[in-house]
């Protein structure tokens, strides 16, 4: 097993499979950004495959597949497939803001994806464009009916929630949510590069109570997926509504997961600097033993927190550039 200085058991890789997206959501990426990483430098699905092996072999039960925009990456349904039948994988997940979603959701349910997250951050389509910079609801919501279409089930709709630009939608996405059978989480923005620095930050706290007094919502026990949302409920379990807040009320001393970026470089922390090349040693032709202890070497070192509050101009890199 995978275990941190801090006694915390690390079971999730949240694994990018590119950089690259579709749109320019207003929290996360530039306009003008073109710095992505080259083709030449990314895991190629073999590489990957044996790389996330290695993560299994240590414990690793969950892998969610993000970017970027991962369906932006050609051939997406074979890697899924590769990942979910290796020895030790029990949850393969996927993180989407689904304008590729209506093309692929057969595939992903074929190629053994379990559950999908949909980035939906407004339920207006001016302010879908205004926020995500490309006019999308509708390929959006096509995705959306094509997952169900297919038999995907309990999809969690992921709202980054902003204090002047979103704000004033949150009841209506907990009614769509409600009326659709989603399972809805509110994101606060975090200090990642310029963007997320510039982004209106919005304390979920208040919105929780609120939300919780108004919907008649208790604390319920986390959801499938190993993720740091809190969530409330109603009493029948037909709805429930997470709450990721790094900032107002944050998730470190459960933190279970590391990223891996599209290059295979491993981050210990999102909120910290602290990270592993492993391309480079797959392409070194290193054994599976070498690579299993750098993993090793390195979840030795995870950090014990981010400094979102303390320090939050320390991070430059996008938060499509360390992978969701």
């Amino acid at each position: 097993m995978l275990i941190d200085p801090f006694g915390r058991r690390i079971e999730y890789v949240r694994l990018s499979v590119t950089d690259r997206c579709d749109l320019r959501c207003s929290y996360c990426m530039p306009e003008d950004f073109r710095d992505f990483e080259e083709p030449a430098q990314w895991l190629s699905f073999e590489e990957t495959e044996r790389l996330i092996g290695a993560f299994a072999r240590l414990g690793v039960k969950r892998v969610r597949l993000t970017g970027g925009e991962p369906l932006l990456r050609r051939n997406l349904p074979d890697l899924a497939a590769k990942l979910s039948t290796l020895p030790g994988i029990e949850d393969l997940s996927l993180s989407t803001n689904a304008t590729q979603l209506e093309k692929h959701a057969h595939a992903l349910k074929d190629a053994g994806v379990t559950r999908l997250n949909v980035s939906l951050d407004s339920l207006q389509r001016e302010r879908v464009e205004q926020i995500n910079g490309r006019d999308v609801f509708d390929k959006v919501m096509a995705g959306l009916k094509a997952a169900r279409d297919v038999g995907f089930t309990r999809i969690k709709l992921n709202m980054v929630a902003m204090a002047g630009v979103n704000d004033d939608e949150i009841d209506a996405m907990v009614e769509f949510a409600m009326a659709g059978s989603y399972v809805l989480r509110l994101i606060e923005t975090m200090p990642m590069g310029d963007t997320g620095r510039a982004s209106s930050f919005l304390d979920l706290q208040p919105v929780k109570a609120r939300l919780a007094k108004k919907f008649s919502l208790m604390e319920t026990a986390p959801l499938p997926g190993g993720g740091p949302a809190r969530y409330l409920g109603t009493s029948d379990g037909r709805f429930n509504i997470g709450f990721i807040t790094p900032l107002s009320q944050h998730f470190c001393e459960t933190c279970n997961r590391v990223r891996v970026s599209v290059d295979g470089t491993l981050y210990l922390c999102l909120g910290q600097d602290d990270k592993v090349e492993l391309g480079p040693m797959l392409r070194a032709g290193a054994s599976d033993t070498e690579i299993e202890q750098a993993i090793l070497e390195a979840i030795s070192r995870k950090p014990e927190r981010h400094e979102f509050r303390e320090a939050p101009r320390k991070l430059v890199r996008f938060m499509s550039m360390t992978g969701g």
